[in-house]
């Protein structure tokens, strides 16, 4: 049995952090899915742009959209949603079969309207009418700002992905946010069924904290933020508050594992698939590593749900100097920054594009 199946049946689902039309056209997601038991996609911004700006892949379609006076956003979301749209077809067997639990793709509202929620809710409920699909994920950053629009696009009734968590606390505020819009919708009388991930970013813990602390610390700070967070997710699970909403009909908000890839370059490169196994979660794969993990990796022992040794090594990273409440804000800060900046860089590789293509026509 490969490594990634047995992951699958341990019951973690294994999403692929990566999408481009030659990923689709070309069967190799296909690939993933029937041979790496692949059973959901994730997009941001970044990734986008390498696809555009690294492919010709896109040209036709830039074109044609140009020629019909798109440009900007709006031009971007429909070659993102073509691409999406594509891969939510792909997964919608494995959506069906499991009821919803799987199967999923995620597109980002617009990083531009972080601090307006009223905003976001309205693009949300925008970005999935237009993706014609069930199985579309809109991704939604879990800032202080971004709670708000959480639980309202919820009660909306659109699927979410909260994205941008770093710690336990901003996992639970995120939690929270979302119960409250199933809440509301039980009150009023709606289905409670709107399915959403809350994706704690791991890797990057590690990274900021590099050169930082002793060697005997180095790349375990992500791993044990991870673990604490995973004994609130089973904790909130099991609580009276969520048991009353699931005995309505509604179903659990999954944990999911972002930034799995390894960034030392001196650790394992399956570092983060090794250790973040754990049942009724999801890991969201850099297609690199991905493929190292299928070729030479290994499940290691299960996460464990009172947290293990957690609390002592976050502890000794306290010891070092390391506030890892403070570090949590920075971090997610600086992911919201960086959302922006990605998204400016991605505007501007359609702009640069659409022109060289105009002119050459």
């Amino acid at each position: 049995m490969n490594p990634t199946q047995q992951l699958h049946d341990l019951g973690q689902s294994l999403w692929l952090d990566n999408i481009t039309r030659g990923l689709l056209t070309s069967g190799t997601l296909g690939d993933y899915i029937s041979k790496l038991s692949i059973t959901g996609l994730t997009s941001n911004p970044s990734i986008f742009d390498l696809a555009i700006r690294d492919s010709e892949s896109y040209d036709d379609a830039i074109r044609q959209k140009t020629k019909e006076g798109k440009t900007g956003e709006k031009l971007f979301f429909e070659l993102a949603l073509e691409d999406l749209s594509h891969a939510a077809d792909l997964f919608r067997p494995i959506y069906d079969s499991t009821a919803g639990v799987d199967g999923w793709v995620s597109l980002e509202v617009s990083p531009l309207l972080a601090y307006n929620a009223d905003s976001t809710v309205q693009a949300a409920v925008s970005l999935r009418a237009q993706g014609h699909r069930h199985n579309i994920f809109i991704k939604i950053p879990g800032t202080p700002e971004g709670l708000a629009a959480i639980e309202q696009t919820i009660f909306e009734g659109v699927p979410v992905n909260v994205t941008l968590l770093f710690s336990r606390a901003q996992y639970v505020a995120a939690a929270e946010a979302y119960l409250r819009g199933i809440e509301r919708r039980i009150a009023a009388g709606l289905h409670p069924r709107v399915r959403s991930v809350a994706s704690m970013f791991i890797s990057r813990w590690d990274k900021a904290v590099a050169g930082k602390v002793p060697h005997e610390l180095q790349n375990k700070l992500g791993i044990a933020v991870a673990q604490r967070t995973y004994k609130t997710y089973r904790d909130l699970l099991a609580s009276p508050r969520w048991q009353r909403a699931f005995e309505a009909g509604a179903q659990p908000q999954r944990l999911l594992w972002a930034s799995t890839g390894t960034k030392d370059p001196a650790a394992s490169d399956v570092l983060y698939v090794r250790a973040l196994a754990a049942p009724d979660t999801i890991n969201t794969i850099p297609e690199k590593t991905l493929l190292a993990f299928a070729d030479h990796g290994a499940p290691g022992n299960v996460m464990p749900v009172d947290g293990g040794n957690c609390e002592s090594v976050i502890s000794a990273f306290a010891k070092a100097g390391i506030d890892d409440a403070k570090l949590a804000t920075d971090l997610q800060r600086e992911g919201a920054d960086s959302f922006v900046t990605a998204w400016k860089d991605l505007l501007g590789c359609i702009e640069t594009k659409a022109a060289a293509l105009t002119k050459a026509a």
